[in-house]
């Protein structure tokens, strides 16, 4: 898949994008940590997702393809948190909700705040569409934007080495040591990738 196949989504495209990272997601390490029954990781995942979804369609970027397999989140540095997040959150997530703000406050310690940049807050396609080049495709597209017309850096939180070795392809660079999770939890690797790195 090339990146002239990325398209920007709308409202439209919520409930089945937010569906496609919780798929996607629903067996990484984080994923565990936050709950550790798969049943009822995918019971809440799909709304929990979707507030995010709705979020940047409305602040952000989303892109996806065709045939809504396969999603991208960027929002620029300094975007807020969602509108009414911890009322949604709670609703969604209880009684788990303290883990999923914990997830919050290890991620955003993190977080870099300069320079200017755009934050990679999702990257999903769905599980019998992985491994056909359609994450790269929509990496390439936004990076061919910050490249060539904002001259804007990446940020993003990689959840597990697969997906670390893909960001190291496209130009990132681990931003410092691996972020462990509280209690004992599985690291995330924060990553950087600077304007006009090279990207396959």
């Amino acid at each position: 898949m090339a990146a002239a196949d990325v398209i920007r989504a709308d409202a439209a495209d919520a409930a089945a994008l937010s569906q496609v990272i919780a798929d996607a997601f629903l067996d990484l390490p984080p994923s565990w940590w936050l709950i550790a029954d798969q049943a009822v990781r995918r019971r809440v995942f799909p709304e929990y997702f979707r507030i995010f979804v709705e979020a940047a369609l409305a602040d952000g970027i989303v892109q996806t393809i065709p045939d809504r397999a396969a999603v991208a989140i960027w929002l620029p540095s300094g975007t807020g948190e969602p509108t009414d997040y911890l009322t949604r959150l709670t609703a969604i997530t209880q009684p788990w909700t303290s883990r999923f703000l914990a997830f919050d406050a290890a991620i955003e310690s993190r977080h870099p705040t300069e320079p200017a940049h755009h934050h990679l807050a999702f990257l999903a396609v769905r599980p019998d569409r992985q491994g056909l080049g359609i994450g790269s495709a929509l990496l390439l597209a936004h990076h061919q934007f910050l490249d060539r017309q904002a001259s804007l850096p990446a940020y993003l939180e990689a959840s597990a080495p697969r997906s670390r070795e893909l960001y190291l392809r496209h130009g990132y660079v681990d931003l410092g040591s691996p972020n462990y999770l509280p209690d004992g939890g599985p690291p995330m690797y924060p990553m950087w990738r600077a304007p006009g790195q090279w990207s396959p």
